[in-house]
């Protein structure tokens, strides 16, 4: 069985930058695609980066060039750095683990980008 535990969400100002973790337990961490998305309120969940088991990553325009995604397969954690993060970003922010067609969810944390 596989479980998250996003880490990192708080207030920020805006222009300003936030660190979200997401660990990971299990044995299928460092052979999975990892995704974070974000659902801010009223609004459906939303797709914002992905990183595969090889290290490839990809992003939504939304965010490209102001978030990274990054993985540490022996902490079994994945990253989301926001840079220059705008009111927008407000959302909560979730990973995602994806292994073949199964997609286990973590529970949350909450990104507020307010002055």
């Amino acid at each position: 069985q596989v479980q998250l535990v996003e880490s990192g969400g708080g207030l920020v100002q805006p222009g300003g930058s936030l660190r979200l973790s997401c660990a990971a337990s299990g044995n299928i961490f460092s052979i999975a695609t990892m995704n974070w998305y974000r659902q801010a309120p009223g609004n459906e969940r939303e797709w914002v980066a992905a990183i595969t088991s090889g290290g490839s990553t990809n992003y939504a325009n939304s965010v490209k060039g102001r978030f990274t995604i990054s993985r540490d397969n022996a902490k079994k954690t994945v990253y989301l750095q926001m840079n220059s993060v705008k009111p927008e970003d407000t959302a909560v922010y979730y990973c995602k683990l994806r292994i073949g067609i199964k997609d286990y969810w973590g529970q949350g944390t909450q990104v507020t980008v307010s002055s």
